[in-house]
């Protein structure tokens, strides 16, 4: 059986920050919409405090976490142990988009590494966390993070990013709002 934890612990967090993957999984409120389970990588997750996480949404081809996350908060954040003795950890919250143009943007930012094309950073102020064994999760080898999203946003640029981003990040697929528009 699982247990559940009210905040991320030091044994928890040094656990996380083994991890090279991790899910985030939101959904719209319509029952017709589309449930959305986004991977994630490139060292963009950071523990800001024990009841806090946040990670750096960079440029992609859909943008369903930032449109739910505006329309209802709901957010679930899963690490699964691929290597080293099976575990998993969900992270249940509440999240908040914080974009470039914001003020808390740029204290957010010292966090991380400075990458191109970050859309935003999404910020999940934690209600609970859990574990349980990661039995049926297969093991699998590290090899290297994948440098195409890099190498793609150092060709855009971050003005050819932003252009990208207007054109393909103002919606989700169920029409929720994505990214604001710019002027």
């Amino acid at each position: 059986m699982g247990k559940s934890f009210s905040v991320i612990t030091p044994e928890i967090g040094e656990w996380i920050g083994k991890q090279k993957v991790f899910f985030v999984a939101t959904a719209p409120l319509a029952g017709s919409g589309h449930v959305n389970c986004s991977p994630k990588g490139l060292d963009s997750f950071r523990i800001i405090s024990p009841n806090q996480v946040a990670y750096q949404d960079l440029t992609g081809s859909g943008i369903e976490t930032i449109a739910h996350v505006q329309e209802n908060k709901r957010i679930t954040i899963l690490f699964c142990a691929f290597d080293g003795p099976p575990k998993i950890f969900r992270l249940y919250g509440e999240g908040e988009i914080v974009f470039p143009e914001s003020e808390k943007f740029e204290e957010l930012a010292t966090h991380f590494i400075p990458k191109k094309g970050v859309r935003a950073i999404v910020v999940v102020n934690l209600e609970l966390v859990s574990d349980s064994c990661g039995y049926g999760v297969p093991l699998y080898e590290f090899k290297a993070e994948r440098d195409v999203l890099t190498k793609w946003a150092d060709v855009k640029g971050e003005e050819g990013a932003r252009k990208y981003q207007q054109i393909e990040n103002l919606k989700s697929i169920d029409g929720l709002a994505g990214l604001p528009q710019s002027n």
